[in-house]
């Protein structure tokens, strides 16, 4: 790893009592130490947090970024007591061209107002509501693949995920329009990772041709589509989420407004269908690669229907397990953006106003000091009798915590789960041999080569 110059990055006031972030700006020029990073995150993560402890700073695409690394930094920065800590301003450099004001990139009270209003859409009710229309397109895609044999499972996930999300969302049927949809929130997603995102002086859509110009084409299509639909939607009492976010009410009668709807349906669509792709990705692989936990899932799963009750999910104790160790090991979101919107301090050390901070789940779930041998597959790890996630509060927080854990983790979970027991109760699946998952390194969780696999009917 480059090492530079050590310098602090901001002196603390005077009397203040708190130590300077230390840290520096090695790498190349501009881009700092980012390809350093994309090379080997775990290696790099360690090596920063040896030579520099819990908050580091470092620069990285033009910008200098503090590091929080482990749960104790997760901890405070997520308590946020002085309220010096904001998604919005943290996102939005990042996602926010996309994604404008979603649920994760509002803030204080005007967030609690809207979490509160969204929180009804995933009462139990509506989740059980949701699993009894996602059920049937999860057997139809499964058995594409049992026809199959040979496929790609990550793409198939995706697609998979994204039909899912298409009809239980947004209450579309499989179609031309359905799938046009699928693809811009694709290019959405797409466009938050790009590289390349500096506008041409005076173009509309930045340079043509590159993900970031296909992605502000594909929002500007969204709001249009999801824009022309309200109206229909509020007049109907559906059961998809779309319906639900124009109808519901929280306990005191607040309602979204027509924008507030449209910008939650694009935010909802990308952490639905992607984030849910890399975990089922993860535990296909895992499961593969582990015949004996396949099996051992397989034989809850067997013991219910086809398609599962929401009660019924809760009862795959063992496929709950390889969730959770498959969480750890590739979680979702593998940083988290914040932005100090006043000067605060971090385990002591000051935090000017404006600093981005980076939160890193990853690095805490393969921490040494709260995990047995946190890179092997363990699921047992989380079973009653061993539990090393209540080492720490924070030591394993896929979801986020505090104030913005992710609203929709149970549907997640449900989703997950409704897909991985209908394909243990009908198929088997196994790797090529000496086959291992390469994960890309840039953005959310994406496997280089698609994760090839055999799937063999029961």
């Amino acid at each position: 790893m480059s090492t530079g110059m050590h310098r602090p990055l901001a002196m603390p006031p005077r009397g203040s009592g708190l130590e300077p972030v230390p840290g520096h700006s090695g790498g190349i020029p501009v881009v700092g130490e980012t390809l350093t990073l994309l090379r080997n995150p775990d290696r790099y993560l360690r090596e920063v947090y040896e030579a520099d402890g819990p908050v580091a700073w470092r620069r990285g695409l033009g910008r200098k970024m503090v590091m929080a690394l482990g749960p104790d930094a997760w901890t405070e920065i997520q308590q946020n007591k002085d309220k010096a800590f904001a998604n919005g301003p943290g996102y939005e450099p990042v996602i926010g061209r996309f994604f404008h004001r979603g649920v994760l990139l509002l803030d204080f009270e005007e967030h609690l107002f809207h979490r509160r209003i969204m929180q009804a859409a995933f009462a139990r009710d509506r989740l059980v509501g949701y699993l009894d229309r996602m059920n049937p397109t999860i057997e139809q895609h499964l058995g594409i693949w049992e026809a199959q044999g040979e496929l790609k499972a990550a793409p198939a996930f995706k697609r998979l995920a994204l039909d899912v999300a298409t009809q239980t969302f947004l209450g579309m049927e499989a179609g031309e329009r359905s799938q046009a949809m699928g693809g811009a929130f694709n290019d959405c997603v797409v466009a938050a990772g790009a590289v390349v995102r500096m506008p041409l002086p005076g173009a509309r859509y930045g340079l043509p041709g590159t993900e970031w110009s296909r992605g502000i084409k594909a929002r500007q299509f969204l709001e249009s589509e999801l824009g022309g639909m309200v109206a229909s939607k509020r007049a109907s009492d559906g059961t998809d989420l779309f319906s639900v976010l124009c109808n519901v009410e929280s306990e005191d009668g607040e309602v979204f407004t027509d924008e507030d709807i449209v910008n939650h349906m694009v935010f909802l669509m990308f952490a639905a269908h992607d984030t849910s792709t890399a975990t089922m990705t993860s535990m296909a692989y895992h499961l593969a690669r582990n015949p004996e936990w396949q099996e051992r899932c397989r034989a809850e799963s067997l013991a219910l229907g086809q398609h599962a009750t929401y009660d019924e999910l809760q009862q795959l104790t063992s496929l709950d397990l390889v969730m959770k160790e498959s969480l750890r090991m590739t979680p979702p979101i593998p940083m988290m953006f914040r932005s100090a919107v006043k000067d605060t301090q971090v385990l002591g050390r000051f935090i000017p106003q404006g600093t981005i901070v980076g939160l890193l789940p990853h690095f805490s779930h393969h921490m040494p000091e709260y995990w047995s041998n946190p890179y092997d597959f363990d699921p047992e790890r989380f079973s009653e009798e061993r539990r090393e996630d209540k080492g720490h509060r924070n030591a394993w927080v896929p979801f986020g915590s505090s104030a913005h854990k992710c609203i929709g983790m149970y549907f997640a979970g449900m989703e997950i789960k409704a897909t991985l027991h209908q394909l243990l109760r009908t198929s088997r699946w196994s790797l090529p041999v000496g086959y291992r998952l390469r994960w890309a390194t840039t953005g959310l969780p994406q496997v280089r080569d698609g994760l090839p696999i055999h799937v063999q009917s029961l």
